[in-house]
């Protein structure tokens, strides 16, 4: 067999020796460099249980509690003016039983409105409360990572799966808590 490089292989052992000596500089720091620290949070759970969110919801239904009152006596008043027409209108005047209909269409169409109204301004509140909240975890969960030397810390929107290892929601909602007491007003 011919070699083109000679007979015992020389070129061969010499492309070994240059390729090792090209990547041991990289292999030599993959080795001595530590691997990075990565955490995952899950969101939703410090939505669900996280202080701030929590007294945010209370806080938005014990203002808009008045306006949800109002908005069932005035069902209230509706449905009992349907079953008046549905018992009476047989027995009333024409005149009586079509200002009676209107009547209850007018209902309907202002029952509406404020409901529309009132979901429409909870929703604004809710979404700037939300705002504020976020805001608040994603400030902690900064601070977190870096008094803890993490190098990245993913949420759960986008993460299919992560190890309980790398699970730091349970840090973060401590210092969440610990936040809100520190902010709790005695």
């Amino acid at each position: 067999m011919i070699y083109p490089f000679g007979a015992s292989g020389r070129f061969a052992k010499c492309a070994l020796i240059a390729a090792l000596a090209l990547f041991a500089p990289a292999w030599t720091w993959a080795q001595t460099t530590a691997s990075p620290r990565i955490g995952y949070i899950d969101v939703k759970r410090l939505i669900d249980t996280a202080p701030q969110f929590l007294e945010s919801k209370a806080k938005l239904e014990r203002e808009f509690a008045k306006q949800n009152a109002q908005i069932n006596a005035d069902d209230a008043k509706l449905a009992a003016l349907k079953q008046r027409y549905e018992r009476d209108s047989a027995i009333m005047t024409k005149d009586n039983a079509d200002a009676l209909k209107r009547e209850i269409d007018a209902t309907e169409r202002d029952n509406k409105r404020r409901r529309d109204e009132a979901r429409t301004e909870f929703n604004e509140r809710g979404r700037a409360e939300n705002a504020r909240n976020f805001a608040v975890i994603n400030d902690t969960a900064i601070e977190y990572a870096r008094t803890q030397g993490y190098d990245m810390v993913v949420g759960s929107q986008a993460v299919l799966y992560a190890s309980a290892r790398l699970d730091i929601t349970d840090a973060v909602l401590q210092r969440l808590k610990e936040l809100n007491a520190g902010s709790a007003k005695p």
